[in-house]
């Protein structure tokens, strides 16, 4: 089947991109054609290139690719880069990006992003702070691989550089409308004005976005994943001379929306039958959750259930200011980017995704604050033949983030009835108090064990509290470029020293004393719907054993490039990078404490062993700071490239392998979020890596190896073989890959969550992606132009759960896109009828266990390590059709 989707996503591309290029291939009225992208001027190495000229890989995006595909933030980038993929679930601020594979999922504020994100030379620390409305673009490039030598931030996989348009020393400005299904409104525009010929520009753009949601819920006129969202951006030029250029961009967005919601897929329960073969049968868990009124559809993408007293709540603020100096000081030139950004976001969440209400958060909270200031230093020695960048950079950002998700009027309901249908399932009855007609002697119930035990009701209860997390960071990178051969054969060298520091503290307001109660006397009830939990500890005070992690890394790159003709270049490179290591900003991750006087003998031996073993060390019983520390994630990459341009066709190839040490891996164990560093063992472990036990499967430190491998091959083509006609067509072909022997952090044995991992393909990294473009400008008449533009992205078949349940795979799909218009010769206005996704494909994006509701997976029954399975799974869907009108208007 791969062999059978390999060659038709090859026959696709070549059929698209080569077969025109047999057209004569015309010139004249090409540099009249805005969609003609020729050789883009790039700054991926910090110098303005031809993209053919630059020894890395690296996809540019044009305005008119951008305008004319109807990208509005960095998410829809997906569509034209074949190797990114921008993807998230439960909020939008939560979104991540992944390149060639490899990237990190979002959800959790203490890891960042394995592809850093750069607007306007500003890093942005989390992929989702960046997903606001850009206004007006220049370019954006997406690199690809390890970066930390010309950027101010490090990157383990890849690096996103927008690239925004700056005042220009010409009066003018725009303006466009768009109105389209779901009663989408967008309203945008801009001013460049010039406060002085030649010295001193400004420009001020804003925006407007109204659109109902696309997800309904059936038990009421509310609807999820809307937009309703504003920016503003100004920006101030001045170039008091020919050497200084100083820019000054201030900008605020701020989003009132409700995102993102899940739906179910189709329920099934699974069994063994005698010859031990897997078996499908009617979900278990069902009739149960029917029973308490549970209508929450199941396998419909866009329509749900939700508890009235809950919602999706995402209010976002974001905003800050930065200063760009560029100083030509004749022997050298001096870039100086500073900036600050302040963003906060706080969101709602029905967490069980029902009509019933047994667990939610109205207000989890979280506040960046990050300062930045980078330098660099650039110049050419020996007749320029040595092209020389030497640069530093710090930064400081302050996050604070608290969370009050607690447990809802339903959740005793609930928990009775599944330790009923678990103790005595004949007698189950959800419409009576205790859902059984069992009497309270032998089943007391949540409240009758509250009022034993002393403890309050769990409605209401829950964990709480805040973390406050400080990163530190400094780094100088330098970045060199010899010429061995003047314009022929070229060895660049780039190193980089980075010092990283982080520290954390916290208090804990949980205040749910029933599960921990049930813990202390090894209750079965326990286990059950105590999923928060309730014995973290009084909090992690500031300056405490283990609440400071600090770490030193030095990373680099080598390549050499050749160019045998002017129209080619071929290179090879290796490079190093890093990504810090730092804290998971979970409390289930700490230890929780038990009692050795209680339980059985074999819980009362266990927990003395844990309760034995020394202060600060994972495992021991007491939530301490070490529970939260994860390690340093490093790669080695090897890469080999072929860059081909001519007038009117290119080509770019590469062909990459990567090694991840220490992948930080952010995964959903059906309640909350583990943190695990994944590596490989080079000892065989005999299969103990994926038997679902926490105990087998450890390996000695010393004998660890990369625990991800990605490795494959990139082609992207680009053709003009008619005046006005373009065609554009990528093909991603990777094997991201987890090694077999797997372990947890420090040689740990592997999450018990985690038994599918071992030798399968990393999560949401499908092995063939295949995107592409036409556009069609052509002049009509002497006073029109006309535009036909359709883009394409065909994705191959990917587990979409960290976990890698066999049942979150989404299959192979296809997404278009289209656009038709006509506009004034000059471009000074335009109408244009558009479609996204224009053939209504049903995809979801990110999968998970629905939380407190079943357990078990396929593969865990066909392994043996459970003998049944009754989870319920879900989805978060990718965006329907949408269609609109848009007019534009140029001054």
């Amino acid at each position: 089947m791969n062999g059978l989707r390999a060659s038709c996503a090859l026959g696709a591309l070549f059929v698209s991109a080569m077969i025109p290029t047999t057209w004569a291939m015309a010139q004249s009225g090409a540099g009249d054609d805005p969609y003609n992208a020729g050789d883009i001027i790039v700054t991926a190495t910090r110098r303005a290139q031809a993209l053919s000229d630059v020894p890395i890989a690296v996809s540019a995006i044009s305005a008119q690719q951008l305008e004319a595909s109807g990208v509005g933030d960095i998410r829809a980038l997906n569509q034209l880069a074949p190797s990114l993929l921008v993807s998230g679930a439960t909020s939008e601020t939560n979104f991540s990006a992944r390149i060639r594979g490899v990237g990190t999922v979002g959800e959790n504020p203490g890891i960042e992003s394995s592809v850093a994100l750069f607007i306007d030379g500003v890093y942005r620390s989390r992929t989702g702070t960046g997903l606001s409305e850009l206004g007006e673009v220049e370019r954006i490039e997406v690199l690809r691989g390890p970066q930390g030598t010309l950027f101010g931030r490090n990157a383990s996989a890849g690096l996103i550089n927008v690239v925004t348009k700056k005042p220009s020393f010409d009066n003018g400005g725009y303006a466009a409308a768009s109105y389209g299904n779901y009663n989408s409104i967008r309203l945008e525009g801009g001013v460049n004005y010039v406060l002085a010929d030649n010295v001193a520009a400004a420009k001020v753009e804003g925006l407007w976005f109204k659109r109902d949601g696309f997800v309904e819920d059936i038990r009421s006129d509310r609807d999820f994943n809307d937009r309703d969202r504003w920016m503003l951006r100004g920006q101030f030029l001045l170039t008091p001379n020919d050497n200084l250029e100083i820019r000054l961009i201030g900008d605020y967005s701020r989003r009132r929306e409700q995102c993102c919601v899940a739906s179910f897929l189709e329920s099934r329960s699974l069994a063994r039958d005698a010859q031990g073969n897997v078996i499908i049968l009617p979900n278990t868990l069902e009739p149960i959750l029917r029973g308490l009124g549970v209508t929450s559809p199941r396998g419909e993408l866009f329509k749900v259930a939700i508890s009235p007293n809950r919602d999706y709540r995402s209010d976002s603020d974001d905003w800050g200011v930065s200063g760009e100096v560029n100083w030509d000081l004749g022997a050298a030139s001096l870039t100086s980017i500073t900036a600050w950004r302040d963003y906060r976001v706080r969101t709602g969440q029905d967490s069980d995704f029902t009509d019933i209400d047994f667990w939610g958060r109205s207000n989890q909270f979280r506040h960046f604050k990050t300062f930045s200031q980078e330098l660099r230093l650039q110049g050419t020695l020996f007749e320029d033949r040595l092209d020389w960048l030497v640069g530093a950079y710090f930064a400081d950002e302050k996050l604070f983030t608290s969370d009050n998700i607690a447990f809802g009027a339903d959740s005793e309901r609930y928990g009775d009835c599944l330790i009923v249908a678990s103790l005595a399932p004949t007698t189950l009855n959800p419409s009576l108090p205790r859902c059984t007609t069992l009497p309270a002697t032998s089943w007391p119930g949540y409240a009758g064990l509250a009022a034993a035990t002393g403890s309050a009701r769990m409605p209401g209860t829950g964990a709480g509290g805040y973390f406050n997390h400080e990163s530190r960071n400094y780094a100088f990178f330098t970045h060199n470029s010899f010429d061995i051969i003047p314009d022929k054969l070229i060895l660049t060298v780039g190193a980089r020293y980075t010092n990283e520091r982080k520290t954390i503290d916290g208090v804990f307001a949980n205040n749910n004393t029933l599960c921990a109660a049930l813990r202390n006397i090894a209750s079965a009830a326990a286990s059950v719907p105590c999923a928060i939990n309730g014995t973290a500890g009084a909090g992690i005070p500031s300056g405490s054993e283990g609440a400071r992690v600090s770490e030193s890394r030095w990373t680099g790159t080598v390549v050499l490039s050749w160019k045998p003709v002017d129209d080619l270049m071929v290179y090879g490179s290796w490079a190093r990078g890093y990504k810090a290591g730092g804290f998971n900003l979970d409390t289930s991750a700490l230890d929780i404490v038990c009692n050795p006087n209680a339980g059985t003998v074999a819980q009362r031996a266990a927990c003395a062993g844990q309760l034995a073993l020394p202060a600060n060390t994972v495992g021991n019983a007491r939530p301490e700071a070490v529970d939260l520390q994860f390690g340093a994630e490093t790669v080695d990459s090897w890469e080999l490239g072929a860059k081909f341009s001519r007038p009117g066709f290119s080509a770019n190839l590469a062909l990459f392998q990567q090694k991840f040490s220490n992948f930080q891996l952010n995964t959903f164990n059906g309640v909350n979020f583990e943190v695990t560093n994944i590596q490989g063992c080079r000892d065989d472990l005999g299969n103990t890596d994926s038997d679902g036990s926490a105990i087998t499967g450890a390996c000695s430190p010393d004998r660890l190896k990369p625990g991800l491998v990605s490795k494959g091959i990139e082609l992207e083509l680009n053709a003009q073989p008619a005046p006005y006609f373009n065609v554009t067509a990528g093909l991603t072909y990777t094997d991201t890959r987890y090694a077999r022997d797997l372990v947890g952090t420090g040689g740990r044995p592997l999450s018990p969550v985690l038994f599918q991992l071992p030798g399968r393909l990393l999560s949401n990294a499908p092995a063939y992606v295949m995107s592409g473009s036409i556009s069609w400008n052509p002049p009509i008449g002497d006073n029109l132009r006309g535009l036909a533009y359709l883009d394409y992205r065909f994705t191959d078949s990917y587990n979409t759960g960290s976990d890698l349940d066999i049942e979150k795979v989404q299959e192979a799909f296809i997404v278009f896109n289209g656009r038709v218009g006509i506009s004034s010769a000059d471009r000074k206005w335009s109408l244009e009828l558009w479609g996204q996704n224009i053939f209504n494909k049903q995809y979801f994006q990110i999968s998970a266990d629905a939380p407190l509701q079943g357990s078990g997976t396929f593969r865990g029954v066909a392994q043996g390590i459970s003998t049944t399975a009754n989870q319920l799974f879900l989805t978060f869907p990718g965006e329907p059709r949408t269609f609109g009108v848009t007019g534009r208007f140029r001054f």
